[in-house]
């Protein structure tokens, strides 16, 4: 299940402002991230802690133009099986209730949806004035 925030003409936005200023579109990918952080801020503290590292898994990673928040990897492959469900181990032994919407990454979406939605549009704006346009 994948659900993307999709801004349209973004890419064209940072190729020009890389035109203006080629540090310009990282401030716009430190912004971007501080919105996925918003995320990953809800989901860590709701996940079991034995060890860490399922909490740990749980992190944001960028480009110029996405963002995502992550889980799981190497250091923690059970966490997806932690945040939906479902069953696993030797003939599927290990049984965890399976929740299409998730637990953690999902539901701090859904729960900080218009904090994310304004992280944005404030990564946006910065980036816009700090190349000299004006914005209202």
């Amino acid at each position: 299940m994948t659900e993307a925030i999709k801004i349209d003409g973004l890419a064209e936005f940072v190729r020009n402002l890389k035109k203006l200023d080629a540090d310009l579109p990282k401030a716009l990918r430190i912004g971007f991230n501080d919105a996925a952080n918003i995320i990953v801020d809800y989901a860590k503290p709701k996940v079991p802690h034995k060890s860490g590292r399922a909490a740990g898994s749980i992190r944001a990673q960028s480009t110029r133009t996405a963002v995502r928040v992550t889980e799981g990897g190497k250091r923690a492959p059970y966490m997806p099986w932690l945040d939906f469900g479902g069953k696993v181990g030797r003939k599927k032994s290990v049984h965890r209730p399976f929740l299409k919407e998730g637990r953690f990454l999902y539901a701090g979406l859904n729960a900080e949806r218009d904090h994310v939605y304004a992280a944005v549009e404030a990564a946006l704006i910065d980036a816009a004035r700090s190349a000299g346009v004006e914005v209202d």
